[in-house]
């Protein structure tokens, strides 16, 4: 029996048993990550979003989860009461617990859904678009429900995007009543995510020695949110460029010091005095 098991059967009886928390439930499953996309392909989204979050939770409070497990029932082995997004983002809870490091994220625990989840998927997406439900046997075994429905029907995600590495190409589903509806894009082939001021789309560049397609943030109104690098070399150009300006004046100043100069003699050549002008 588990550590979890055996203090919940130990509990005074009348009570209900002691749920666990983030830090008596595995943090991983032992899985590999699938490709070498997925990891450099959470960061840009982490690091790109940053201060769009800021702005809405200027208190802090909000959470990011990349390939960490969102525990929704209580199984044995727990692995299999949770689901791990590629990443996802929960508003209005705390980044740590109790100072520290989240290991997992809990559903029991703090009743917040992510308001989106992302999988990227590098086959054909039938594991992402798996819609099987939770049933039981007659024995009260369960079977192990399809990720689409455990965030559609349980977790509730408001916004549940699928990216396929290899083609770039985006699937994103809103939660409309109590069923996923997909959605449209809008005419710069982004999907508007309002909650989170942002649109999510697809993007084709260079980012950690990587050329390809990668899924991104721009604002409502269209504009490319920008990574920490793509901040610092744009600042770098626009120092570059105004240093360049100043350049191209003091260049001008002088050249235009230079004309008078030579206006001047040939002025005084001709027995004009240049002052007396």
């Amino acid at each position: 029996m588990s550590e979890t098991l055996a203090q919940n059967a130990l509990a005074p009886s009348g009570l209900p048993p002691q749920f666990p928390d983030h830090t008596q439930l595995p943090e991983s499953d032992g899985s590999f990550v699938k490709n070498f996309q997925e990891h450099p392909q959470s960061l840009i989204l982490t690091d790109s979003i940053g201060t769009t979050l800021e702005r809405i939770h200027p208190d802090g409070q909000y959470a990011i989860g990349q390939d960490c497990g969102i525990y929704w029932r209580e199984t044995e082995p727990p692995e299999k009461g949770a689901e791990a997004p590629d990443w996802f983002y929960v508003p209005n809870v705390p980044p740590r617990l109790k100072g520290e490091i989240r290991r997992s994220y809990v559903l029991w625990r703090e009743f917040i859904a992510p308001t989106l989840a992302l999988e990227f998927a590098s086959g054909d997406g039938s594991e992402e678009r798996d819609q099987t439900p939770l049933s039981y046997a007659e024995e009260g075994a369960t079977t192990r429900p399809g990720k689409f429905w455990v965030y559609e029907r349980i977790m509730r995600i408001p916004y549940y995007g699928i990216f396929f590495v290899n083609s770039g190409e985006l699937e994103l589903y809103q939660l409309v009543g109590v069923r996923y509806q997909r959605m449209i894009p809008n005419e710069r082939g982004h999907y508007p995510i309002s909650p989170m001021e942002v649109e999510v789309g697809v993007w084709e560049g260079a980012y950690q020695n990587q050329t390809q397609q990668w899924l991104r943030w721009w604002d409502l109104q269209g504009n490319l949110l920008l990574t920490g690098t793509e901040r610092a070399l744009m600042a770098e150009q626009r120092a570059e460029s105004a240093e360049q300006r100043v350049e191209l004046a003091e260049q001008r100043a002088e050249s235009a010091e230079q004309k008078a100069v030579r206006l001047a003699e040939r002025l005084r050549e001709m027995g004009i005095d240049p002052d007396s002008i």
